[in-house]
């Protein structure tokens, strides 16, 4: 599957930066994966945190590695976390 992937950074509520990788469907609006982002956000108790095209960036296409695939077909989404994720 070709996967785009959304750079993003997002301010937590003690001021430090989460990054992380929004990874959907290469067809997936832009908006949709922000709204992938902001329920990752929910998830880890960071719901309230601002998440806009600002802070969730396109960056590439690429092949999707198997799990990346798996997990983008059972609920649409793969977050990659990078930096300052819980």
């Amino acid at each position: 599957m070709e996967c785009a992937v959304y750079d993003t950074y997002v301010t937590k509520k003690d001021g430090k930066i989460m990054h992380f990788d929004v990874v959907v469907e290469a067809s997936t609006s832009h908006e949709k994966a922000i709204e992938y982002g902001k329920s990752y956000l929910e998830q880890v108790g960071q719901g309230d945190q601002t998440m806009t095209q600002e802070e969730c960036q396109f960056c590439h296409v690429q092949e999707a590695p198997p799990i990346v695939d798996k997990e983008i077909r059972e609920k649409g989404y793969y977050i990659q976390k990078m930096e300052g994720c819980l």
